[in-house]
């Protein structure tokens, strides 16, 4: 399993970006599929994820400005970011876990990106 990530770097204050995740060595569609960040000094937090059901689930923090999505066609996962903060500067993290668990942002995900940055900064 490998997944790579990809659209990080920096932005305004209430700007927007689109992290990508490109996924390859099992079956893709099947998995559940998860974004996380770890901001410097903090803990790494689980931001969404989304089952092969099409259910998702988010941190409060983010809900109604970030939506996860996936093109089962190009194996590819995205994080779609709106109106970010400052409080959003991370390291983000693409993660998988097989479909025999629960899905969702407090799962024990199995395969790990590399992490891409994000800052969010005037």
């Amino acid at each position: 399993v490998q997944l790579v990530e990809s659209g990080g770097g920096s932005v305004q204050p209430g700007g927007s970006l689109r992290l990508s995740c490109a996924a390859s060595g099992y079956t893709y569609s099947s998995y559940c599929m998860g974004w996380f960040r770890q901001a410097p000094g903090k803990e790494r937090e689980g931001v969404a994820a989304l089952g092969s059901d099409g259910t998702t689930d988010y941190a409060g923090s983010v809900k109604g400005r970030f939506t996860i999505s996936k093109d089962n066609t190009k194996n590819t996962l995205y994080l779609q970011m709106k109106y970010l903060k400052p409080d959003d500067t991370a390291m983000y993290y693409c993660a998988a876990l097989r479909p025999f668990f629960r899905c969702g942002i407090f799962s024990e995900f199995e395969y790990w990106g590399q992490g891409i940055l994000v800052t969010v900064s005037s």
